[in-house]
């Protein structure tokens, strides 16, 4: 999963970045710090995982993880090739879905591009230019489907559902808020519109907003806007989680105790990526590899197995599967063989969170 950074000059994006990979990104008070994107690895928490380890002593540890992408800040005008507009906008095309850092919090002494704090305003200056990239692009499908269709009529169809895309692109609304149906909405998926990925806001806040996130009057405006376009919200402190990358974890506890908080900004943001993007984990384990990997909701288990290898999907038999917190409760995979726990599974079996599962194939 690659997750893209993105937001005007100085509203936090990079901090953000530093705080969640902990990669020590270039982070200064002035507009175009970051030029070429930063890449930071994650692994993703899952004690899950850990449960497994302890028991199996593996060689090996392999937990998921999340590819984050800092990409260099936004100016108005990007989609003309102001800024670093054009590097910009190719750099989030590569990206699964967006993270929208947004400044909601005031100080004087960080300069904002912009002269002031306004989360709708700074919103509406990324959505604009990401909507005129995605209306060069669909000028572009309407006129390719137009000639195609002088020899096939079936390209009429393709033409009719861009052209209305594109009135609505034109009316300064995105892709993600198109109402259609299913298969025009899978026509309009193939053309990978910037405005049809999946957004995250980050509301970045001082220490004090973050505490009191629901109170604060930006990260309402934030909430509201996301509300209208069915994107998730993230109240976050991105100097807050930098500073915590410095503490031991006994200390990182502590911290977020004190400040009120269950969880880490980064734990967080990645329950809110999964979510976002329909994505759970099923877990393998055995005294070589302990592993966690990440599928789509939905996804059948020999769909599942390929993601280890081609051969396991290729020649999957079925799937030998217990359920983690069944696991959890025996204490050992013998002893929930013994409960009749470990389940056998065919070929139309939908994975499920958690499940720790055993391949069976003939190649």
């Amino acid at each position: 999963m690659k997750l893209g950074i993105v937001g005007l000059p100085n509203v936090g994006k990079s901090t953000l970045f530093n705080a969640i990979t902990n990669a020590g990104a270039q982070s200064a008070n002035f507009p175009f710090c970051t030029i070429e994107p930063n890449v930071g690895m994650v692994t993703v928490p899952d004690s899950r995982l850990d449960f497994l380890a302890k028991i199996y002593e593996p060689k090996k540890y392999t937990p998921a993880v999340i590819e984050f992408v800092d990409i260099a800040g936004l100016v108005k005008g990007a989609s003309k090739g102001e800024g670093l507009g054009n590097k910009f906008l190719g750099n989030i095309r590569a990206t699964d879905a967006i993270i929208h850092v947004v400044r909601c919090f005031d100080d004087e002494n960080v300069i904002h591009v912009e002269g002031g704090t306004d989360p709708r305003r700074d919103i509406e200056i990324i959505d604009l230019e990401l909507i005129m990239s995605d209306v060069e692009m669909v000028e572009r499908r309407i006129d390719k489907a137009q000639k195609a269709a002088k020899g096939d009529k079936k390209f009429l169809k393709e033409v009719e559902v861009f052209s209305a895309l594109l009135e609505h692109l034109n009316d300064g609304k995105s892709a993600r808020s198109f109402e259609c149906d299913a298969d025009d909405m899978e026509l309009i998926a193939s053309s990978d519109l910037l405005t049809l990925k999946p957004i995250i806001y980050a509301a970045n806040m001082d220490e004090e907003g973050v505490a009191n996130y629901a109170d604060n009057e930006y990260y309402k405006t934030v909430q509201e806007i996301a509300a209208a376009e069915g994107a998730q919200v993230l109240p976050i402190c991105a100097k807050m989680e930098e500073e915590m990358t410095e503490l031991e974890e006994d200390e990182k506890i502590m911290f977020l105790e004190e400040m009120g908080l269950e969880e880490s900004g980064l734990d967080r943001m990645i329950k809110c990526s999964y979510d976002l993007l329909g994505l759970i984990s099923f877990l393998t384990c055995g005294s070589d590899e302990c592993r966690a990997w990440t599928i789509k909701k939905g996804t059948k288990a020999p769909q599942a197995a390929g993601k280890i290898h081609s051969d396991f999907e290729r020649g999957f038999i079925r799937a030998e599967i217990v359920a983690f917190k069944d696991l959890e409760e025996c204490g050992s995979m013998n002893a929930a063989k013994e409960k009749g726990l470990v389940r056998s599974e065919g070929k139309e079996y939908v994975m499920q969170d958690g499940d720790v599962t055993l391949f069976r194939f003939n190649v």
